[in-house]
């Protein structure tokens, strides 16, 4: 299973170009693609967000939250403020939907980067 973080989603919808574009698109082609919630609430948080694109987001498979996730999420934020490096309530909703489901995270975030180092999140993306 492939999840599609936000920053690589929008790339894929406005048609850009780049290898996690190119997963995407594999990714969906194979029906191993899916989405979290927390994408789904920020590309549906663009004000200027056509009516095309809304209906396309909400047709493409979301990751459930398994039972505990808030708990694992909150633990996993802690430790990455605890190692002293940022941690977006975002991303760390996104991470852990990810780590809970053993999905690979498609990105062109670098923010991922320290879920990846401290918890062991599996990245794809544009470098």
């Amino acid at each position: 299973m492939l999840c599609v973080d936000t920053s690589s989603l929008i790339a894929y919808l406005e048609g850009a170009e780049g290898e996690d574009v190119e997963t995407i698109d594999q990714a969906f082609a194979d029906r191993i693609g899916v989405i979290t919630p927390v994408t789904v609430t920020e590309v549906l948080s663009d004000p200027s967000l056509n009516k095309n694109v809304r209906e396309t987001i909400l047709q493409l498979p979301v990751l459930p939250l398994s039972e505990g996730f808030w708990e694992r999420a909150g633990l996993l934020r802690a430790k990455v403020l605890r190692s002293g490096h940022k941690a977006k309530l975002a991303d760390t909703l996104i991470a852990q939907n990810c780590l809970d489901h053993h999905a690979a995270l498609i990105t062109r975030d670098r923010d991922f980067k320290i879920f990846e180092k401290l918890a062991g999140l599996r990245l794809l993306g544009k470098d």
